[in-house]
């Protein structure tokens, strides 16, 4: 016999989803053995956690690597609640993903008493409505197909995003109808899967308005371009790279994604008010708050209105895809940019079409902005003209800053031996530098991109664009589940503050054997915390000094190698020298490299 939670278990199967995350719960008990007894915990496997925000960060994870959504559980309300913080994190960051989850029964005559009572909402959906892409409780097997092909369209659609899927536990249990043959017929390979169901291909720019930008751009004295959201695409990448290089045009890397190797002469990150403050002509490529890049910095904490560095007359082009996911709950829209023309593009399709209409144009000598110059860098140009000079000045600039940051490692810290944040990041490059590497998490202030070579693309997986806390473990955990057996090594720069969240998630790292490089950034305090109220004292003439009063996390310190060890991690630490981080790393690559995850405890710098 066969049940309508087979039915669940076949189309997950017919998508191509390879897990599922999930705590266990009784309101998807029916899923819960169909994946075990029906599919036989293959395709979805099982991921099992120990709470639901790590089972949607685990899903939040593998979609930054893949591209694509794989599945997370959660348990009727209780278990939405617990995942709501998470899921919200995904919106922030526009993943996909298949959230699922049990209700009921709705028939309330079935209802046990008292837990299936509070266990059951009306619409459930509504809890987390506000920050997915569509969520959907089908009323019947036969709406069953349907509402999963829609949802799993809308999931990879761009602007991609989470989509939630609630199955009555009724509907769940309930036997399927047989057909002739004796097999159900719900499971019938016909019109179940995704050939009839395709995803929907993503807005492009039209021909009159790509060329009337690629004339903005070829015209310019001094062209610039912000990059966002051109990332992980491998494609569009090049496409910016190539572009950057046809126009010698400076390149901000905004960190949404890995969108520009910051070994490139042409990379401008770390010189954003400099380099807005020349710019003519800013393009803008898939950027989530281009108000906030148009600033030039981050403002400081209390920095409510800070001004603006581009410069009041340049033209600015702004391709984005944003305007398509905006909800009126909450703000992640960011405020409302000016710009002389917006294109709704996917940034890196757009970013491939427009670097072909440049090249044609500056090959053909059109535009002010090269004079004769028609190459530069990998071109082959001859570096003449208004070109050339500003590839070499951009060039000589990059280099400067790169030998500049690297000159700061000259001091070994606050105090000899003590180990701060540039320390760490060029600690753990030395001992990575030689890995296929991939950076899930963290980047410890900006250091890691200042001080390694990012080069590859997918090689960072970029920032928590929802900043919600106990993001970085399951993230870590669900790009080192995508890798796992590829070879390539997942790193997480880990805060100690956003880790306790989600310690528990190392169970989950140990018993289903991911291989991921945790190093602890100890700080011992809510960091961002602090700064705020160092800040507020200082504008109230109040004593800083008292700024670690419920921000710092000492008396008692957490033992953080310990804690690994005692969830089956490989756990090192914790270190306090700056000299003896080289020995530990390498004893905790090995671990990884043996296919298991290792933590190594790094005691840093408190501010």
């Amino acid at each position: 016999m066969f049940f309508g939670s087979d039915l669940v278990v076949e189309l997950l199967r017919r998508y191509g989803i390879p897990y599922a995350a999930f705590n266990p719960g009784a309101s998807f008990r029916g899923i819960h053995d169909s994946i075990v007894n029906y599919a036989g915990n293959r395709n979805p496997e099982l991921i099992e956690c120990c709470h639901e925000e790590i089972s949607v960060a685990i899903a939040h994870g593998y979609a930054k690597v893949t591209g694509r959504p794989m599945a997370a559980i959660t348990h009727n309300i209780v278990g939405l609640q617990h995942a709501a913080m998470a899921v919200f994190n995904a919106w922030c960051d526009r993943v996909p993903m298949l959230l699922l989850g049990g209700t009921g029964p709705m028939d309330a005559t079935r209802r046990r008493p008292w837990i299936d009572w509070v266990h059951t909402a009306l619409v459930q959906g509504n809890q987390v409505r506000d920050y997915v892409k569509w969520d959907d409780q089908p009323a019947s097997l036969e709406a069953i197909p349907e509402s999963f092909a829609r949802a799993f369209q809308l999931a990879s659609a761009d602007p991609q995003g989470p989509v939630y899927l609630c199955y009555d536990v009724a509907i769940q249990e309930q036997p399927l109808p047989p057909n002739a043959d004796g097999h159900p017929a719900s499971l019938d390979p016909e019109g179940l899967g995704p050939a009839r169901y395709p995803t929907p291909t993503a807005p492009s720019a039209d021909p009159g308005t790509l060329e009337e930008i690629a004339s903005l751009l070829t015209g310019a004295l001094h062209p610039l371009i912000i990059a966002d959201r051109v990332g992980p695409s491998a494609e569009g990448i090049a496409a910016l790279v190539r572009l950057a290089e046809i126009l010698a045009a400076p390149v901000i890397d905004r960190g949404t994604r890995f969108s520009f190797p910051n070994t490139h002469p042409l990379d401008a990150t770390g010189a954003e008010t400099a380099a807005l403050a020349e710019a003519d002509v800013i393009l803008a490529l898939g950027v989530d708050d281009l108000y906030g890049a148009l600033l030039g910095r981050k403002p400081a904490p209390g920095d409510a209105a800070p001004s603006r560095a581009a410069a009041p007359g340049a033209k600015i082009v702004h391709v984005t895809l944003g305007h398509l996911a905006v909800r009126s709950w909450a703000t992640d829209f960011q405020r409302l940019p000016e710009a002389d023309l917006v294109v709704t593009a996917q940034p890196a399709a757009f970013a491939v079409r427009l670097a072909g209409m440049v090249e044609e144009l500056v090959q053909r000598g059109e535009g002010k902005g090269g004079g004769g110059d028609r190459g530069g860098f990998h071109t082959g140009g001859n570096g003449k003209g208004p070109r050339g000079l500003r590839r070499q000045t951009l060039a000589a600039a990059h280099a400067a800053r790169r030998a500049g940051w690297h000159a700061t490692l000259a001091d070994h810290g606050p105090q000899p031996g003590e180990i701060n944040e540039e320390i760490l990041a060029a600690a753990v490059w030395q001992a990575v530098r030689g890995e296929d590497w991939v950076l899930a998490n963290g980047n410890l202030s900006g250091w890691a991109r200042r001080l390694w070579d990012w080069e590859r693309p997918g090689s960072y997986l970029g920032l928590n664009v929802g900043a919600g806390l106990g993001y970085g473990m399951g993230v870590s955990l669900g790009a080192a589940l995508a890798l796992r057996g590829s070879g390539r090594l997942v790193i997480n720069l880990q805060s100690d503050g956003d880790f306790l969240f989600t310690p528990q998630a190392l169970w989950t790292a140990a018993h289903h054997r991911i291989p991921v490089l945790i190093v602890m950034h100890n700080n011992r305090a809510y960091f961002n915390s602090v700064r705020h109220a160092a800040a507020v004292a200082g504008d109230r003439g109040r004593p800083k000094a008292n700024r670690g009063v419920g921000n710092f996390l000492d008396d008692p310190e957490v033992d953080f190698a310990g804690l690994a060890r005692s969830f089956g991690v490989h756990g090192e630490g914790p270190v306090q020298e700056a000299s003896a981080l080289a020995s530990a790393l390498a004893r905790c690559l090995e671990t990884v490299r043996a296919g298991y995850p290792a933590l190594l405890d790094v005691r840093t710098h408190r501010p």
